[in-house]
């Protein structure tokens, strides 16, 4: 490991995201590896900072015994998101500062929300992935390949449509999008095919963002490259007039499909500020598919680190919860320890105190102290706990500081925390001071991850369809019931028949609240939770259903962060990026 020396001595103001890691020293990406008992033969390198793992790496470091596994969640977030990628870097650095061995894994962020409202996704302040602004942007092109084998797919279907249609596939069936990874609205519904008939077959149709295909689900949950060729031959894009379901076997892509995404199946190793080893690999949305980082990086990583910090998108009933349903499930692999970001802003909105809006300042009664606010709200952190509790795993809560919260309010809640069952609930300053800010919270995870630990699912995958949907449901979000529509209950019925009744449940609702409306804040109770319809991903594993209207192609704001991005001339550096 790099000495203390070496990094950025934290300055006051905080300067921007961009300028910490613009000054940062780094090391080469060989001597990154070679701190984890990797060589120069087990990368494909990508200048002098970046390199993919090969994926026979697994069985070079077979001997190994695993690392500890920690996964990252949230409390339900505000608009503005509470610092999670931020607390998973910065705890990975607090790890580095007392001298553990320990490696990062986390998704590529979508280039989407970067030109967005969002911004950069490599974590924050003194707690960040470097380089950042390859990081955020083409990083080693995964992206692309899986934009690349969804638009193949998608141009297959037309293809065989338009000449002549031997496996009678129902145009009006068709689930399959075309996607990019940029937000656009204008695509979301479109009329495909026009001009005449050298054109192709018109239809309706749309695009989806890159991170929301279903390419992407598989590449983050496949094993090993026998496994994602098998799962792409799965993925079915809709039915023929007897309806039974279409795949991309059938259409004979799937082998191609494969070819395009099999450098995409090694992780890129990367670095952070502090110079401990970070995986980046995959990137599924996780308010409509996972939302985790793939089962492969995490694999490598528990063979090359003591300590593997992974991070699960939004909050504990959503990314979390499919962390455990679902990559559990496919990787075989059980968390020691589960680590909730709270802010005291945030538990403060939870309570009825102000209301966060992106883009704007926050409201002054959310910097201002407010006990009785603050306990109200922390009902939400305490079902968070609750939740993470029911799969038998510990419990840390990472308070993420703000500079205007008050001790007052940091007692109370470490209080209310360790009342509900956490471990330990720890301050951490990891945004301003970097590792050194975030040491405590590492020792309490240490310490968390030597507990005893019961890990059980959720559900068992014989349950039906709707059974297993009620579960989530009640046992999650605190819903009284749920509402199965007309449409969603022929799917359903469908899906048993059709032998998918057994795949587990990646439920599709609002980050911005336990239910799916995202008006409703702090912990809802009393509601019904719908189920308007329900669709099969079965390269991915998985049945999602759909509560409410989901976005799977977001728009740009009024004032887009694209705008304040540019190149440096004289250097060449990108500037404005967050």
């Amino acid at each position: 490991m790099s000495e203390v020396s070496r990094f950025n001595e934290p300055k006051t103001p905080v300067p921007s995201d961009l300028d910490i890691a613009e000054e940062a020293p780094l090391d080469t990406i060989l001597s990154i590896a070679a701190g984890v008992g990797l060589s120069e033969d087990d990368l494909e390198l990508f200048g002098k900072y970046k390199a993919k793992v090969h994926l026979d790496v697994l069985e070079k470091l077979s001997d190994r015994p695993d690392g500890k596994y920690v996964d990252v969640t949230a409390i339900t977030p505000t608009p503005l998101g509470e610092g999670k990628t931020t607390t998973t870097v910065g705890l990975s650095q607090g790890f580095g500062r007392l001298g553990k061995s320990v490696v990062t894994c986390i998704r590529q962020p979508s280039m989407g929300p970067t030109f967005g409202i969002k911004g950069g996704a490599a974590g924050g302040g003194y707690s960040q992935v470097i380089p950042m602004a390859d990081f955020n942007l083409h990083l080693t092109g995964d992206i692309h390949a899986v934009t690349m084998a969804n638009n193949l797919l998608a141009a297959a279907i037309d293809n065989h449509i338009h000449h002549g249609n031997k496996l009678g596939l129902n145009p009006f069936s068709v689930t399959w999008n075309r996607v990019m990874d940029l937000n656009d609205r204008a695509l979301r519904k479109i009329v495909i095919g026009l001009g005449g008939k050298l054109n192709g077959h018109p239809r309706e149709s749309g695009f989806d963002i890159a991170v929301a295909s279903e390419v992407m689900a598989v590449l983050a949950l496949a094993t090993d490259l026998r496994d994602m060729r098998a799962r792409i031959g799965r993925i079915v894009v809709g039915q023929n007039w007897d309806q039974e379901p279409v795949t991309a076997e059938d259409l004979k892509v799937a082998g191609a499909m494969t070819a395009l995404m099999k450098d995409a199946l090694m992780p890129t190793l990367v670095q952070t500020l502090e110079h401990t080893p970070a995986l980046i690999h995959a990137g599924p949305f996780a308010n409509i598919a996972h939302g985790n980082s793939s089962v492969i990086a995490d694999r490598i990583a528990l063979k090359m680190g003591d300590y593997v910090i992974t991070e699960s998108g939004f909050g504990a009933d959503i990314g979390m919860e499919k962390f455990m349903n679902i990559k559990c499930r496919a990787s075989g692999l059980r968390p020691d320890c589960v680590v909730l970001v709270a802010t005291i802003r945030a538990l403060k909105m939870h309570g009825g105190v102000g209301k966060v809006v992106a883009g704007k300042p926050l409201p002054p009664e959310l910097v201002e102290e407010n006990l009785p606010g603050l306990e109200k709200g922390a009902a939400n952190m305490v079902k968070h706990i609750q939740i993470a509790r029911l799969f038998g795993v510990p419990v840390v809560v990472a308070i993420n500081k703000f500079t205007n919260d008050t001790q007052a309010e940091v007692d109370l809640l470490r209080k209310i925390a360790v009342e509900a069952g956490a471990e330990n609930a720890v301050m951490t300053d990891h945004w301003a001071q970097g590792g050194a800010g975030a040491t405590d919270l590492a020792e309490a995870v240490m310490a968390a991850c030597e507990k005893p630990s019961d890990f059980k699912f959720l559900y068992d995958l014989d349950m039906s369809i709707e059974d297993k949907i009620r579960t989530i449901a009640q046992k999650i979000y605190g819903a009284d019931d749920i509402a199965i529509e007309q449409k969603a209950r022929k799917q359903i019925d469908l899906y048993e028949k059709l032998g998918y009744g057994n795949l587990p449940i990646c439920m599709a609702k609002t980050h911005l609240s336990l239910s799916h409306d995202k008006n409703l804040k702090g912990v809802p109770t009393g509601f019904t939770l719908p189920i308007r319809e329900v669709r099969a991903s079965l390269g991915a594993g998985f049945v999602y259903p759909l509560c409410g209207t989901m976005m799977t192609m977001p728009g740009l704001p009024s004032k887009p962060a694209f705008e304040g991005v540019d190149v440096d001339l004289e250097t060449g550096r990108v500037k404005g990026l967050f």
